[in-house]
């Protein structure tokens, strides 16, 4: 997935969390659903980076040549400008992009 093209906005926005909860019906379930998903969205965009800072790893242990690499080091700042997960979570929460579904289990033995 290419994070850079969502249309989600780099900083923090306020939302009303009530106008967004009216598909759940519940601040807390929507809130759960998009932390959900931002956990999934961070997890990716991990994986994403190890595989690109994969590529420039040392093979040897030698402390001594340590030493920076420019490509390295713009990749880790391409991740570092993209929006958080929290923000492209809740966009896609906005856009109607995120599907979820409720759980038939009864809630009052909890």
């Amino acid at each position: 997935m290419d994070f850079k093209k969502s249309n989600t906005p780099i900083t923090t926005v306020t939302r009303d969390m009530i106008k967004l909860s009216e598909d759940t019906g519940n601040v807390y379930e929507t809130v759960c659903i998009i932390a959900r998903r931002s956990n999934q969205i961070a997890a990716q965009m991990k994986s994403d980076l190890e595989k690109k800072l994969q590529e420039f790893a040392p093979y040897n242990d030698n402390l001594e040549e340590v030493s920076e690499n420019r490509e390295q080091i713009e990749i880790s700042r391409y991740y570092e400008r993209l929006p958080k997960p929290t923000l492209i979570a809740t966009q896609e929460y906005i856009d109607h992009k995120l599907f979820f579904h409720k759980s038939n289990k009864d809630r009052s033995k909890l």
